[in-house]
């Protein structure tokens, strides 16, 4: 996801983060320096949705003018499959030792 809190909110004439920090107290939303650095100039690991609401609120927007879909960065962090084995009949299947406690006797 692309955080794009700086353009949501130049488009509504708010160019500084103190001003949007005051705006979002006002509404009942009090973020602390750090936080909304953060907010303003990186890309927050996890927001909550109150918080989220609030913002939106505040901006006149909806998420997903704050929040957009990178897809292809998703598709990216995918691991790589391989291929299953195809069971062949009559073959035992191949076990695999591992390192680590042995069974219980039974």
């Amino acid at each position: 996801m692309k955080w794009n809190l700086r353009l949501a909110a130049a488009q509504r004439d708010i160019w500084k983060s103190s001003q949007l920090q005051a705006m979002l107290a006002d509404a009942g939303l009090v973020i602390s320096a750090g936080k909304m650095s953060n907010l303003w100039s990186g890309q927050p690991v996890t927001i909550r949705l109150n918080d989220l609401d609030i913002i939106c609120e505040v901006l006149g927007c909806e998420p997903n003018d704050l929040m957009v879909r990178e897809p292809e960065k998703a598709r990216a962090q995918r691991p790589a499959s391989t291929p299953a084995r195809a069971a062949v009949a009559g073959e035992r299947p191949m076990l695999e030792r591992r390192a680590g406690r042995t069974e219980p006797p039974l």
